[in-house]
């Protein structure tokens, strides 16, 4: 994810709310819809997860990432904040530690059921399962072929199943959610539109009678989404998934929306950040085609997509990086503008096609 809102699409982003909850303190959005700020162990800083008024209880929208700080404001807010109005439900809109992180741990200490979409359930316990267990040849195979060197892979080697650590065991049973299902969260109506392509099955949830808009992380106000080919699926395509599911929330849901991210506040302005978003992919699959005039590596095109250097010494972002970078570049191979070949050693060295 990187900070991209450019002048074009900031003018026409209104931020109604000037001021930011503490985090572990719940603030009032709207009657029955709270905002809460966790904090994250990552350069985003925080997340925010969202508290539904569901009759005598709570809806919890997004859960926090499982660490030590976290637990510890769980522990006070269910003793206190929400002790009148317990958990009935938590919603994960999708996979990622710091939405899924706690929720197996809240499910178990309120008594309540996991809401997700199939596929972020499916692929969560999947990639939970990597906990304990060696690197596949297969994952050093995907990252050496992107450029990797050895002491960059040794680094990813030692690091593999970090996704296992950053979550409690899920639920061995969930309630699934479906893209259009109508779920009524305290006598209000709330719309599961599903997107994909920053993950498999992504769920924002959609509020027409009061305008609201929980985008997860499918639309959020100043950074992009990552959008990352995987290990797993490496021929992957999910720039085209994501491209069609921001049209689709175009298209789907009107720009007078309250927008509910995961990261930054509140906006107004739901259509002018995707056409925005649309435009910064656009833009950089050209930089792409322009770039590949001669042979090159995954990592070599970093400097093309990232405005700031992509550093080996920072592994989290590179990993991020070499994903986004092949997300843009499985795209044009498969749309024939760019072609791939790869060398004695395994490399991969993409170049356009003339």
């Amino acid at each position: 994810m990187t900070d991209d809102t450019s002048a074009s699409s900031g003018s026409r982003i209104r931020y109604p709310h000037s001021t930011v909850p503490t985090p572990g303190v719940p603030g009032q959005i709207v009657a029955g819809v709270h905002w809460l700020r966790l904090p994250l162990p990552m350069s985003l800083g925080s997340i925010n997860v969202w508290l539904l008024d569901d009759g005598p209880g709570t809806t919890l929208v997004d859960t926090g990432v499982c660490d030590d700080p976290t637990v510890g404001l769980w522990e006070t807010l269910l003793a206190d904040t929400l002790d009148g109005a317990p958990l009935t439900r938590v919603i994960a809109t999708h996979l990622h530690p710091d939405h899924i992180g706690m929720a197996g741990w809240l499910a178990r200490r309120a008594g309540c059921r996991l809401w997700m979409t199939r596929l972020e359930y499916l692929q969560c316990r999947m990639l939970a399962s990597d906990g304990g267990r060696a690197a596949p040849e297969e994952t050093l195979a995907f990252y050496r072929r992107a450029g990797w060197d050895a002491q960059t892979l040794e680094g990813y080697r030692n690091r593999f199943g970090r996704f296992s650590r950053m979550i409690s065991p899920l639920p061995d049973s969930y309630r699934r959610i479906r893209d259009g299902e109508c779920l009524n969260i305290g006598g209000h109506v709330w719309q599961v539109v599903v997107g994909a392509g920053h993950s498999p099955e992504h769920a924002c949830l959609y509020d027409a009678d009061r305008k609201l808009l929980i985008s997860g992380d499918q639309v959020l106000p100043r950074i992009s989404s990552n959008v990352s080919v995987q290990p797993s699926e490496p021929d992957a395509d999910p720039l085209s998934d994501w491209l069609e599911s921001l049209h689709k929330l175009r298209c789907g849901v009107p720009d007078d929306v309250l927008v509910l991210p995961s990261h930054n506040k509140p906006f107004h302005g739901l259509h002018a950040r995707i056409e925005q978003l649309q435009a910064d992919a656009l833009d950089a699959l050209q930089r792409l085609r322009e770039g590949l005039d001669q042979p090159r590596r995954v990592i070599d095109l970093f400097a093309l997509l990232f405005s700031s250097p992509v550093r080996s010494d920072d592994p989290s972002r590179f990993t991020l990086a070499t994903g986004e970078t092949l997300a843009c570049l499985n795209h044009l191979v498969l749309r024939g503008e760019v072609s791939v070949s790869l060398d004695e050693q395994g490399v991969a060295w993409y170049r356009s096609v003339v």
